[in-house]
């Protein structure tokens, strides 16, 4: 037996007996890369040493350069998933297979900077937006990738989101985006007094109108825990079809001499992994185009079905639907209802996030204290601490959500594990980074922790809770690094105060 947890040192070999109810020990051990590839970046492996190797640098390399807590961003990785779903959309709606063409907008909110949205741009995606300070991001990185003056050709960019502001839908306006995505009647007043301002100032043309979209809550919602569900009647966002309010919002806009009704959105939840939802709402969406056409004479060109597919976090989640098998899902849907209501096919749009971004990143931690629990009848609980915590991944505290965790800095020597649980440093019970996981037995302080898929969510919502500075975002790619955010210090939190 090595020394016990107690002295803060390392585990003890062999660990006890789980709680009961739970998964017997070693149920949860977090699968190598080998074994679970969609758990992880496409590069990441172990070395002969032991060690995890991800965009070709082992993370003590990485850490060297980039002091843990920190996200690892391997942009090979984000590339080639950004590649995949601009290639499936594209295949399935392609014209000649009587459709009338697909894109995907990569939904900013899952992590976005302008390196990062610029890898998208790259790889045929739009980017989709939810705020002032996303969409900044997003026109900036359409002038880097188009080159000057592009910020006035931002088809690829689209503004979605609730309780959009006046200044937010002029703007919007202003640079033509290809989605201006409406979530209220104030909304649509906004767009057009936008319009007319702008014709006045000669920055749109006489007869020139803005194009939007509305987004409709049809009903139908799938997907994880109810904060991320978005179809349902009593929620925020969208506008309803079965009370009517999303028909009497598209009158509006078709009645409006400054407006468009370029297409119908629809946005069902998130961490979805049956394409069964998708399906049912592309053709409800479909069927209120049709009604709508057939009262005003105008066919809507596009339909958006939003984005929600779900990915693996653990050992535990089945591998999740691919882009080719959803977008030919809902190409199969909307050749099929066109066909019945006798509608030429819409250009279709998806904007998936999560699918790009979250397997993109690990975050990696290094131990920094170990407590043995006993919890009776022989059972017991190793709480591993590490720097940082719920201020880097808020999803576990704010809803349950699952993750997983491997010894990443060696190769460990124990052939036991322990039922453990990762923790972070803030002041809340509910500071967990990792709920339950099967360790090594031999973990130890200062050993380094990596926890896949946290790429979507992880670094966008991160906080200063007990003022802890949130980590950086490193990148990685053949063999070399660098900074796609820099982590924050103490002086900066300082230099806001007033």
């Amino acid at each position: 037996m090595t020394e016990t947890a107690e002295t803060g040192a390392t585990a003890e070999e062999g660990g006890s007996a789980v709680p009961a109810g739970e998964a017997p020990l070693g149920a949860l051990v977090c699968p190598e890369p080998e074994e679970r590839p969609d758990l992880w970046p496409t590069t990441a492996r172990r070395t002969e040493d032991g060690e995890l190797e991800i965009g070709g640098r082992p993370v003590s390399a990485i850490l060297d350069e980039a002091p843990a807590p920190v996200y690892v961003l391997d942009e090979a990785d984000f590339r080639g998933r950004a590649a995949t779903w601009a290639a499936a959309m594209a295949e399935e709606f392609w014209e000649g297979y009587g459709m009338a063409g697909g894109e995907a907008f990569y939904a900013g909110k899952a992590f976005l900077t302008t390196r990062v949205a610029r890898l998208a741009l790259e790889e045929g995606l739009g980017i989709d937006t939810a705020s002032r300070g996303e969409l900044a991001v997003g026109l900036a990185a359409v002038e880097q990738v188009e080159g000057a003056g592009a910020a006035t050709r931002a088809h690829r960019l689209g503004l979605h989101g609730n309780g959009k502001t006046e200044a937010e839908v002029s703007l919007a306006v202003y640079h033509r985006l290809g989605h201006i995505v409406i979530d209220s009647p104030e909304e649509i007043e906004y767009a057009a007094g936008a319009v007319r301002r702008w014709r006045e100032e000669g920055h749109y043309g006489p007869q020139e109108r803005a194009g939007l979209m509305v987004r409709l809550t049809t009903g139908i919602h799938a997907g994880g825990h109810e904060f991320i569900a978005t179809a349902h009647e009593d929620q925020k966002f969208g506008l309803s079809i079965h009370t009517g309010a999303a028909r009497e919002a598209i009158d509006r806009i078709v009645a409006a001499p400054e407006l468009e009704l370029r297409g119908l959105h629809s946005h069902i939840g998130s961490q979805i992994t049956d394409p069964a939802g998708f399906e049912e709402a592309a053709a409800a969406v479909l069927r209120l185009r049709h009604e709508v056409a057939a009262d005003t004479g105008w066919l809507c060109p596009e339909i958006d079905l939003g984005g929600g597919l779900g990915i693996a976090y653990t050992g535990a989640d089945d591998p999740a639907p691919s882009p080719t098998t959803l977008a030919r899902a809902l190409a199969a849907v909307v050749r099929r209802v066109c066909a019945e209501l006798g509608d030429e096919a819409p250009r279709v749009s998806v904007e998936p996030g999560r699918s790009i971004a979250g397997p993109s990143q690990v975050t990696l931690y290094r131990v920094t204290g170990l407590k043995r629990v006993e919890l009776g009848q022989g059972a017991s609980r190793l709480y591993v601490s590490v720097e940082g915590g719920m201020s880097d991944n808020l999803r576990p505290a704010l809803y349950g959500a699952a993750y997983t965790a491997l010894l990443a800095g060696r190769r460990s020597q124990s052939t036991g594990v322990v039922r453990c649980r990762v923790v972070g440093k803030h002041c809340e019970s509910g500071d967990v980074v990792v709920r339950d996981v099967d360790l090594p037995a031999d973990v130890t302080v200062g050993d380094v922790l990596a926890v896949p898929a946290t790429g979507a969510y992880g670094r966008s919502m991160g906080m200063n809770y007990n003022l802890f500075t949130r980590p950086g975002v490193a990148w990685v790619a053949g063999g070399e690094q660098g900074w796609v955010l820099r982590p924050e210090t103490i002086e900066d939190l300082l230099r806001l105060e007033g």
